[in-house]
């Protein structure tokens, strides 16, 4: 895609063991050792819902 391009892709919001979040391509399988939020929709959406709920980028592990 070029920058020029809107990205109509669809996203989902995964999260992992340590809670760490990330976005992934609906279209491709989620990768092991992470798991859907359930979050899905465009790009935008995704990233507003990755900055609402993830508030202290430390891993779990380490805030404990």
């Amino acid at each position: 895609m070029s920058g020029e391009e809107p990205d109509t892709r669809l996203y989902t919001v995964l999260v992992n063991h340590e809670e760490q979040y990330s976005l992934w391509l609906k279209s491709q399988p989620v990768p092991k050792g992470w798991r859907s939020t359930g979050q899905e929709g465009p790009k935008d959406a995704c990233l507003a819902y990755v900055r609402e709920v993830w508030t202290d980028m430390r891993p779990l592990s380490l805030r404990k």
